[in-house]
């Protein structure tokens, strides 16, 4: 099978990993830098080349986005949509969860638990904001981040008002979510791979640090989830249409709440604590879903 791992040079996101599985089970596989990718559009052959030569033959891309070129990355992957190449990441469901406001949004409407989230375009409006989510200490989230960048603890009202204010001065998009402090810088990493949760870890974060991020120099530990926290991972996947993701969830006295939904998640360190090959679960994905043709994505924008 002739495979494309599309990532950034140098970025420790996974790639060379499974560059390594896909070889180790004989696939053609290769990673291609997408942002030096440029595409062909035509209605009778569309085309994707990458130094001056067409990519033919693909079977599967295997994308690693990284946010600072999501745009560009999307317009890749949709290329290689036209052209029927299966994608183990849909470029609407990546798109979609870039967006912490959507993806907040998607949750909600399929019944998934997740802290109180408000979001407003309005300075006047702060101490409404701070209200509903049950006031201070809250959390201040950039509506397009990842690894923990972007994201805020504010202990006080005071602090809460500073900080949404300075955000809106700089016409920056946030959400406002409630603090859940029982969760006491813990959550739980569940990894998906179609359909199925293939590793599980709960993430600590360092001592005085609010976020569990291992970019940001959380451990994790492997662990085995409850029936709740399983249905939770599974309903939050399959709300974003997603066969492989990673969803955080955060432990809370009402159970437990989906923090997020990673389309391109790390898997390093959940191999590292689990012991289990994620990125040959990858892989075995692509072999089961090349001769399938995909399922289309009805979630909406």
């Amino acid at each position: 099978m002739k495979i494309l791992i599309l990532s950034r040079p140098n970025r420790k996101n996974g790639a060379e990993r499974l560059l390594e599985a896909a070889q180790k089970r004989g696939h053609d596989v290769r990673i291609v830098d997408y942002t030096k990718c440029y595409c062909n559009v035509v209605k009778s052959k569309p085309q994707v080349y990458y130094e001056g030569k067409p990519l033919e033959g693909i079977d599967a891309i295997i994308p690693r986005i990284s946010i600072s070129s999501q745009a560009y990355g999307s317009a890749i992957i949709r290329q290689f949509e036209m052209m029927n190449v299966f994608s183990t990441t849909g470029s609407l469901a990546f798109i979609r969860t870039r967006d912490k406001l959507r993806s907040m949004q998607l949750l909600a409407r399929h019944d998934i638990d997740i802290p109180k989230t408000v979001v407003a375009n309005n300075t006047g409006a702060v101490d409404e904001l701070i209200a509903m989510v049950g006031g201070a200490p809250l959390i201040v989230k950039v509506a397009r981040g990842s690894q923990g960048m972007g994201v805020m603890l504010a202990e006080t009202r005071s602090a809460a008002r500073a900080i949404i204010q300075a955000f809106y001065s700089q016409n920056v998009n946030i959400l406002v979510q409630e603090f859940i402090e029982e969760s006491k810088g813990v959550d739980i990493r569940a990894f998906i791979v179609g359909g199925k949760i293939v590793g599980a870890m709960k993430r600590q974060g360092p001592e005085g640090e609010f976020r569990s991020n291992i970019h940001i120099g959380g451990h994790g530990t492997a662990i085995k989830l409850t029936r709740a926290e399983r249905q939770m991972a599974l309903g939050a996947a399959k709300a974003m249409n997603l066969d492989i993701a990673g969803v955080d969830l955060l432990p809370s006295e009402r159970g437990p709440l989906v923090m997020e939904v990673n389309a391109f998640p790390m898997f390093g360190a959940i191999e590292e604590v689990t012991k289990h090959d994620i990125a040959g679960k990858m892989i075995e994905y692509v072999e089961d879903h090349v001769p399938k043709k995909r399922k289309r994505d009805k979630v909406g924008a």
